[in-house]
């Protein structure tokens, strides 16, 4: 073991055993965290050295390259290009696109990741590859990003990822892998690395106030005695009291001060746009006069390496050369880099550098990182865009120019979701002179940034005000903004303004009619159901979803993006809404399809989300978990937190008391906290499912009761529903008789099966004899009508259950046998416990089962072998499922094992 790495026993232990793993064909993810100087840098060039039989691919974050999008996956990627072809055509483009390799449009971060993924698949086919990454905490984001997606879906590939992140640090993209903590050395180590870097004696008080100062740190013990006098270590007037950190950069401050000047001058190069390229480094240092051999006096100093890469000594050499030097000398190194750049190969990177090159407001500079922002966003998206577009601003000298900039740097600011940014860019953007339109722009900004950072009452009217002020200057933004407005009344729902939505909804009808396109149709149907009443909007709102429904069929995807990325009123609730099961089913489904296939990353979580909700409803259960889960390791891996309403509807289906309860508690906590009053109805609603599964019907009544406190579009209506049993079942007839009278208004004027289904099957819990019979079986025509086997299911239990209280236990059998069957098989383990014990009061014995997937298998297991049953190839659920297809046979294998079987085609059999 090397003086470097003198007390690491246990951390080379776990990177050995890292490296076995991938050797024996395993995938590995490992995070290394430690504050500045810990020794992770050396432990990662320790695991370099010792992975013998193994390639190796090393990047490092910089701190200057943060705002530059995959410029720390290109540092990954670089020498594994050549297989771009391999690669299915969207990922080859998604990545040749992020690269810069050809032009096209922003690739999707989904893409991106997905590529990333089969690059490396492809890379480690002939040898186990181990990707080393260090100072993850300085990548861009795009590349951190993209790297967490892979960590996060690898399995059987023969690829290790290994990340070292220096601590304390803001950023959580790598969050939740596998992590090793690296402390400072103890006692007899760290005194023997101390005396190693001191000649001579040492005052063994000044010895032990060192290593207790640097609490071990091994490059603070190295580099602090560094420099000092014989006389200095042995009074200890060296010691300071500034942060660690700070003080071992310091140490590197003091020996660049000893080196000659064209040599500084160089190091200033490569730290000012350290990406490795000694082409490049050597072309900006001839043009500032700098000679070759200008780099020995650095390197025998151990402070870099000149080889077919720069590489600093320590990451902390880079900041000490950088934060050392003049402004002035910044400037120049960053002149001499942009003149040095290839404009025509990194016209984003030369831009940026004249950027740092500028003294002060320049527009030519500006509007090259104008420009400079449209091809960042299309390379790196739209938080790419916005850094350039601040920068833009900031040198932009004519006031007006200035404004405009600012309004869309705010704009960019707040898609690429930091809001609290983009505030703080809107009051740069108000200081110049504006438009109308721009101002009116500004207002409608303000008003999504409220909306975004509360969800309460605050937002409705500031949309409001925005949209009447866009109604003369741009009708389209106009009705746009209509319908963020209604849709952020819906939103805040209870807990907003309780004449918010309607105020919205009589402005936006106030302002007359769109081109009736889809989007204009649900602004239309909504505010008319909102002012007039749920019968008046049931027409614009069904041609709105027949729009949409074409339009999918046809394959246009722009109402798609918007009703998902700005509108929280469609579909997801208007098919629900409308009780119109085959819409939710066809949207929910081509929704996923168009995310899928387009690779987008911001919808695709939502989408899995909707979908999941229609599984629900049809008694898939396994496969809305398998969705749920497939949306939460994206959000992971993205950082975004989609509220799954599904995950909620869920539980409460499947019937345990002790998940569903403490889920439906912390829903109505967390909205509060939100201000999010419609996600408090959706509880209410679960509460209300949950207890009428587990006969708890006054528990059931009071969830009920609270959902229907307000008018929730969506479920408002299956919030009814839930209140007519459990109020019948508590003996309230005249509270069920009036939540009967609502339904009634609202199925009727739908009139789908669903909704004539669900009056039905209320009415006759409310009903007697022959009139109670009649509507059961009403109930039980229409629903066989539909998708929605849940609801099915559960007209057969509670027509068994009236047919045993009528003595009748034959006919009473056969529908329990049926609701048991049904509702044991999907999962809904309450609905079915309550009707195993109905047919034991009918004599009947029945064994309780617990409707897992079979034999054990997963959720993801399960949808991967449903999947395969289908005749899908490898490749094809790889792409469905975002794993590599070696996961993907990886799982098949334990699938076959647990189902008895010997290949594909027995699955559709098991």
């Amino acid at each position: 073991m090397s003086a470097a790495l003198l007390g690491r026993r246990d951390e080379s232990l776990a990177l050995d055993q890292l490296l076995g793993g991938v050797r024996a064909g395993r995938s590995q993810v490992l995070v290394v965290r430690g504050e500045a100087g810990i020794g992770k840098s050396a432990l990662l060039d320790d695991l370099e050295l010792r992975a013998v039989g193994c390639q190796v691919s090393r990047a490092a974050g910089v701190e200057s390259e943060m705002e530059l999008p995959f410029a720390g996956l290109h540092q990954v990627c670089g020498p594994m290009l050549g297989r771009l072809p391999g690669l299915p055509r969207p990922q080859r483009d998604a990545l040749s696109v992020a690269f810069g390799l050809r032009p096209g449009e922003p690739p999707d971060r989904l893409l991106v990741g997905l590529a990333l993924l089969g690059l490396l698949a492809r890379e480690a086919e002939d040898r186990p590859l181990v990707c080393v990454v260090d100072d993850a905490q300085w990548l861009d984001r795009a590349s951190t990003e993209a790297l967490a997606f892979v960590a996060r879906r690898l399995l059987a590939e023969p690829v290790a990822l290994v990340f070292a992140v220096r601590e304390p640090t803001d950023r959580t993209a790598l969050g939740g892998l596998p992590e090793m903590t690296v402390e400072g050395l103890r006692g007899a180590d760290a005194h023997a690395l101390l005396e190693s870097a001191v000649p001579g004696r040492l005052d063994e008080r000044v010895r032990d106030r060192i290593v207790a100062e640097t609490r071990g740190n091994p490059l603070a013990l190295l580099e602090l005695p560094r420099g000092r006098t014989a006389a200095q270590l042995a009074g200890g007037f060296a010691l300071d009291g500034r942060p660690l950190a700070n003080r071992i950069e310091q140490s590197f401050r003091e020996r660049l001060a000893s080196l000659p000047a064209p040599t500084r001058r160089l190091l200033l190069t490569a730290g000012a746009d350290p990406v490795g390229d000694v082409t490049l480094l050597w072309r900006a240092a001839a043009l500032q006069g700098i000679g070759a051999d200008a780099a020995a006096p650095a390197e025998a100093a151990g402070l870099v390496e000149f080889d077919t890469r720069v590489r600093f000594h320590h990451p902390l050499v880079r900041s000490a050369v950088y934060r050392s030097a003049l402004p002035a000398d910044r400037r120049a190194v960053h002149a001499a880099l942009a003149e040095a750049t290839d404009a025509g190969v990194d016209p984003d990177r030369r831009a940026w550098h004249r950027a740092q090159a500028a003294v002060g407001p320049d527009e030519a500079v500006a509007g090259a990182l104008e420009a400079s922002a449209d091809r960042a966003q299309r390379r790196g998206g739209i938080a790419a865009a916005a850094a350039f577009l601040s920068r833009a601003t900031e040198l932009t000298p004519d006031p007006a120019r200035r404004g405009a900039r600012a309004l869309a740097a705010a704009q960019a600011t707040f898609l690429a979701g930091a809001p609290d940014d983009a505030y703080a860019m809107l009051g740069a953007a108000e200081m110049g002179p504006l438009d109308e339109l721009r101002q009116a722009r500004v207002t409608r900004l303000w008003a999504q940034i409220v909306f975004a950072r509360h969800r309460g009452s605050d937002a409705p009217p500031l949309l409001l005000t925005a949209a009447r002020q866009l109604e003369r200057l741009d009708r389209g933004l106009a009705r746009e903004t209509y319908l963020e407005a209604l849709g952020a009344a819906v939103f805040a729902g209870r807990l907003g303004d309780p004449s918010g939505a309607r105020d919205a909804a009589r402005a936006a009808l106030a302002a007359g009619t769109g081109e009736r396109g889809p989007t204009d149709l649900v602004l239309d149907g909504v505010a008319m159901r909102l002012t007039d009443g749920y019968a008046s909007g049931v027409r614009p709102l069904r041609q709105a979803l027949e729009a949409f429904r074409e339009q999918a069929r046809g394959g246009a995807d722009d109402s798609m993006r918007w009703l998902w990325l700005a509108c929280p009123v469609a579909p997801e609730p208007v098919a629900p809404e409308l009780w119109d099961d085959e819409a939710w089913h066809e949207l929910a489904t081509r929704t996923v399809a168009l995310a899928r296939d387009n690779g987008v990353l911001a919808v695709l979580p939502t989408a899995l989300i909707y979908r999941a909700g229609v599984h629900v409803h049809l008694g898939e259960f396994d496969a809305a978990t398998a969705l749920l889960e497939e949306a939460d390791a994206i959000s992971a891996a993205t950082g975004s937190t989609p509220a799954s309403y599904s995950g909620l509807l869920l539980a409460a289906w499947r019937g345990a008391a002790d998940r569903a309860a403490p889920l439906i508690d912390a829903a109505v906590a967390n909205a509060t906290a939100r201000g999010e009053g419609r996600a408090i109805g959706l509880a209410g609603y679960a509460s209300a499912v949950l207890h009428n599964g587990l006969r708890q019907y006054e528990a059931a009544l009071a969830g009920a009761r609270r959902a229907c406190d307000h008018d929730d579009l969506g479920f408002f209506g299956w919030s009814l529903v839930e209140l007519v049993e459990a109020a019948t079942r508590c003996g309230r007839r005249e509270m069920a008789a009036a939540a009967l009278t609502q339904l009634a208004e609202r199925t009727e004027a739908s009139s789908t099966d669903w909704a004539l289904g669900m009056l039905a099957r209320s009415r006759a819990l409310h009903a007697d004899g022959a009139a109670a019979e009649a509507a059961y079986q009403v109930a039980i025509e229409r629903l066989s009508r539909t998708r929605v086997a849940v609801h099915l299911a559960r007209a057969h239990l509670v027509y068994g259950e009236w047919l045993r209280r009528e003595g009748r236990r034959v006919d009473a059998r056969e529908q329990l046998r049926t609701a048991h069957t049904m509702l044991d098989r999907m999962g809904a383990a309450a609905f079915a416990e309550r009707a195993r014990r109905e047919l034991v009061a009918t004599g009947e014995t029945v064994r309780k089962r617990t409707g897992e997937p079979p034999a054990g298998l997963t959720a993801q297991e399960a949808q991967i072998a449903r999947l395969a049953a289908e005749r899908l190839t490898n490749s094809e659920i790889a792409g469905q499922l975002f794993i590599s297809p070696r996961t993907v046979e990886y799982h098949l294998r334990k699938i076959f094992a647990k189902l008895g079987v010997a290949s594909r085609r027995e699955l559709p059999r098991a």
